[in-house]
């Protein structure tokens, strides 16, 4: 088990938290907080008072001008989103602003992920202009995109691109771009995804124009710009801790026809939502409609204004998703047993592994389980519907750490040579390790608070640190709710782990359609249950060791669970040794 505890607060900074709780004083100052005025802030976010306005975003003014201006003289309206589980909500979001403002003449656009691929692309921008849309806004995408942009200007359409990823040297020339990572940019929170860029580009047209719109009408629209912060993997922090915080709470009494029955369909108590939910059972659905070919069938599912085209939505969605998982796990035992036949116990440093016959969109779910498997960085490619090499790459131990997961593309010429060069990298950059190791231990570093701080930050990049040392005795409810005021987790405030030291489990259940689950059933000395569970944990080593009434360290996570509207604290395991 290799994790290292946070230190304890010395008395001095436990008094810069006032009478807060020493448990909740103690996650927050390991999480960058460390003052009584900025902790009560976290804990309390404000919609008013934290989050910014929209007119600082570099363009935002201009384009919420053009928007008017198009809606008021009943232009034809593009919305041309991304095909992922950001992009999808924000086609949702400016679908419901246009009903609510009751403006028809709109349309929606998502690009097939497979045959037209990420931002957008000539063929649709042709298409768009042949349906004579005079005003093309991209969300989630388009900062790339010069080409497609300068054939829309050539059809005679003014573009405005709303994206969050970071700008290339050269910009498209559009009448508008706002995102928030232009250098140019004042934006002071450079986090949001592209939900929230969507979402403050409708704040600045608001603030321009209400066009009949109550006012505050629009924090209605929280419920999916909270679902995409959740689902894109942003820091959980500044204006996206309020997206997030608020989101949740419009999502949880969201009249959304498809999410309620979808919800039901889950046996998910919507009044009881958490950020999990969201992310492990509502995002793979979003994302299984793209990777199977599909992606305006998670846009109907968001936007469905009936209960008949609800209901059918989140059906069909529920079953890609399963299907999905199917042709998954098809692929994922195909790359295992080619892995094992050509490398046998002389595994390399770095696996690389393709088939042209394989869908791109479907290898970051397949490497991320090869990662897992036999712990090294895992690259595996496919073909396009552009006949263009593309793949995803996942590292060892990434599940809980975003930037261990990326995409890339090779040449034709180029995908021969792949393995050689990136396991001469991961040799290369071993190497460098070993000798900056090997200087590290001849340097003594007697900046304890420098080398805290370093500490802290590496924990929030890397989860490898235990929040703190508990024993069974202080769980209960009362410490669950005082850590739930730091929810919703995530990255940038990721949820608290503890370790049990020296405990045995009374009980050992495995559980589920396919004993896949693991519920270890502890005991406080009072007597009172105190379960321990493991979604998915049966195939882990540690569950082919442990027995009943033998002692064990346990890392874990204290939740509440509503399962069959009932309330339980248990544990949520992370690691058994």
């Amino acid at each position: 088990m290799n994790y290292s505890i946070r230190r304890q607060l010395s008395p001095t900074e436990r008094d810069h938290y006032g009478v807060m709780h020493d448990i909740v004083a103690h996650l927050l100052h390991h999480r960058g907080i460390t003052d009584n005025e900025t902790a009560q802030k976290f804990i309390t976010p404000d919609y008013e008072r934290d989050t910014h306005d929209p007119f600082l975003l570099k363009d935002a003014e201009k384009a919420a001008d053009r928007i008017v201006q198009a809606i008021k003289s009943n232009e034809k309206i593009a919305i041309y989103a991304d095909y992922d589980a950001d992009g999808i909500p924000a086609a949702a979001i400016f679908n419901d602003f246009f009903k609510r403002i009751a403006y028809t003449n709109f349309s929606i656009y998502i690009p097939h992920r497979h045959n037209e691929g990420f931002g957008l692309n000539l063929d649709a921008v042709d298409q768009l202009a042949s349906e004579g849309v005079t005003l093309l806004v991209t969300l989630d995408c388009g900062i790339s995109d010069v080409g497609p942009t300068a054939r829309a200007n050539e059809k005679g359409m003014t573009v405005i691109i709303t994206d969050h990823h970071e700008p290339p040297p050269e910009l498209p020339a559009a009448y508008a771009i706002v995102d928030h990572k232009q250098i140019d940019c004042a934006y002071p929170d450079k986090n949001l995804c592209g939900s929230g860029v969507g979402f403050k580009l409708i704040q600045a047209i608001l603030k321009k124009d209400r066009l009949g719109l109550k006012e505050g009408h629009e924090k209605w629209l929280l419920d999916l710009v909270g679902m995409a912060t959740l689902s894109d993997m942003v820091s959980l922090t500044g204006e996206n801790r309020v997206f997030a915080h608020y989101g949740l709470q419009v999502l949880r009494k969201s009249p959304r026809n498809g999410l309620v029955r979808l919800l039901a369909k889950l046996k998910i108590q919507q009044k009881y939502l958490t950020e999990d939910d969201i992310a492990f059972m509502i995002t793979p659905r979003i994302n299984a409609a793209s990777r199977m070919g599909v992606p305006m069938d998670a846009f109907k599912l968001l936007a469905a204004d009936n209960d008949g085209d609800a209901e059918a939505a989140a059906t069909h969605l529920d079953a890609i998703n399963n299907e999905r998982k199917g042709v998954v796990a098809s692929l994922v035992k195909e790359v295992k047993k080619t892995v094992r036949e050509r490398h046998g116990e002389a595994m390399p440093s770095v696996i690389v592994l393709g088939n042209p016959d394989w869908r791109p969109s479907l290898l970051g779910l397949a490497a991320n389980s090869c990662a897992e498997e036999f712990n090294r960085p895992v690259f595996l490619w496919g073909r396009d519907g552009d006949n263009l090499i593309k793949g995803s790459c996942r590292s060892e131990g990434q599940s809980s750490v975003h930037h261990h997961s990326g995409g890339f593309g090779v040449s034709n010429e180029s995908v021969h040579f792949l393995e050689q060069r990136l396991n001469e990298a991961a040799q290369q950059l071993k190497e460098k390790r070993e000798d900056d190791q090997r200087r590290s231990a001849d340097r003594v570093d007697g900046d304890f608070e420098a080398t805290e701080q370093k500490e802290s930050q590496h924990a929030l990049d890397e989860g490898d640190f235990i929040d703190m040392e508990l024993s069974l005795d202080k769980v209960d409810w009362n410490l669950n709710n005082e850590i739930s005021k730091l929810a919703p987790f995530g990255v940038g405030n990721p949820k608290p782990v503890f370790l049990f030291k020296n405990v045995a489990p009374a009980t050992i259940k495995i559980f589920g359609k396919g004993s896949e689950h693991v519920e270890l059933g502890f005991k406080k000395s009072n007597g009172s249950p105190l379960p321990a569970i493991s979604f998915f944990g049966a195939t882990s080593e540690w569950a082919k060791t442990i027995q009943p009434n033998k002692s064990l360290d346990l890392v874990a996570s204290i939740e509440k669970s509503m399962f069959r509207g009932r309330s339980e604290l248990r544990l949520r395991v992370v690691d058994v040794c």
